[in-house]
Parts: C-alpha cells; sequence; structure tokens
C-alpha cells in the first residue's frame, strides 16, 4: 500500500441514497493510499447505498454532522445520487459543513448530483466545474461556469460527472491531497 496520503483525514458527507461507487471508488483509492476516510451523515447508525435507483448496501456512519469539525479533516468527498443529493443539499448543518471547508480552503471534491448541496451553500458562484448534465441550469443559475468534461479542478473545487469519470476524479483527489 502507497503511503502519500497517510495522515490525511477526509469527510465523505452523503445521506441515505447516496450513489454507492461515488463513494466507494474514491474512497477506495484515498485509503490505498493512506488516507483516513469518515462517512459522515445526518444519523447515527447506517446509511444506504443506491446502485442508480435500488438500494444498495448499508454503510456504518463515522460521525454525525452535528458531531463532526472541519478542522479534523483535510478534505470533504461529496458522491452525488439523486435521493442523497436532493435530501443533503436542505440540511443546515451540511451546508455549513462545506462552508466550514470552502472557508478554510479544504479540498472539496464533488461528483454527479453532488453538486446540488455546493449551490445551495452558495460556494459555486465563479466556479468552473462540472456534473452529472441535468444540473448544468443549477449551477449555472447560481454562478457556476458549468463544462462538460471528466475532471475540472478550479482551486480547492475537484468536480466530476458520472461513475465514468471516478478514476479521473480520484487522481484528481489524490493530487489535490498530496501537493
Amino acid at each position: 500500500m502507497a503511503e502519500s496520503l497517510k495522515g490525511k483525514h477526509i469527510a465523505a458527507l452523503v445521506t441515505d441514497g447516496f450513489e454507492q461507487v461515488e463513494l466507494t471508488g474514491p474512497k477506495e483509492a484515498l485509503e490505498k493510499n493512506g488516507a483516513t476516510v469518515h462517512i459522515v451523515s445526518a444519523k447515527n447508525g447506517e446509511v444506504t447505498g443506491w446502485n442508480h435507483t435500488t438500494p444498495a448496501t448499508k454503510f456504518h456512519v463515522d460521525k454525525t454532522f452535528d458531531t463532526v469539525h472541519m478542522e479534523d479533516y483535510d478534505a470533504v468527498l461529496l458522491p452525488g445520487g439523486v435521493v442523497n443529493s436532493d435530501t443533503i443539499r436542505t440540511d443546515d448543518m451540511a451546508q455549513e459543513l462545506v462552508r466550514d471547508a470552502a472557508r478554510a480552503n479544504k479540498t472539496i471534491a464533488v461528483i454527479c448530483h453532488g453538486a446540488w448541496l455546493l449551490a445551495s451553500a452558495d460556494l459555486v458562484k465563479g466556479k468552473r466545474m462540472t456534473s452529472w448534465p441535468s444540473l448544468t441550469d443549477d449551477l449555472k443559475n447560481a454562478g457556476a461556469d458549468w463544462v462538460d468534461e471528466q475532471v475540472v479542478v478550479d482551486g480547492h473545487l475537484i468536480s466530476s460527472r458520472k461513475p465514468d469519470d471516478i478514476p479521473a476524479f480520484s487522481d484528481a483527489l489524490i493530487k489535490a491531497l498530496t501537493a
């Protein structure tokens, strides 16, 4: 196992209905490189990943939105999934966590529908980014410069479109954390 991210901690913010591979793919890549990834959610217990529209695996929640502190983390990972993203975007604590991360210049890595949380937290204005295509209007209306690219890095923000982009997305996140 590589150790390039040893000592790095990443908070993966999710609720039930996250796109499972958009958590497990980057999480595996980060952990393979020595990082620690915590699953952070609104409630204790478990959250359920989905394979598109079908409930899949349950995952242990390591911390809750109300107990986590962004100063303990080097980055935030925001998987997509329509159900997860539609729920988490209206959670005041989740919004405040991503705002805290942005204020502290932490890396925020978002894929697919996960960008809804950033739009709702007013963090995309003036940012060049990508997402699942159906979010184009939402992100543009929130002030983002939306582009259709596999991975977009704009300062501390890393964004990707879909599960097919996970290898490049994970590589960009690892590169940002080793810089």
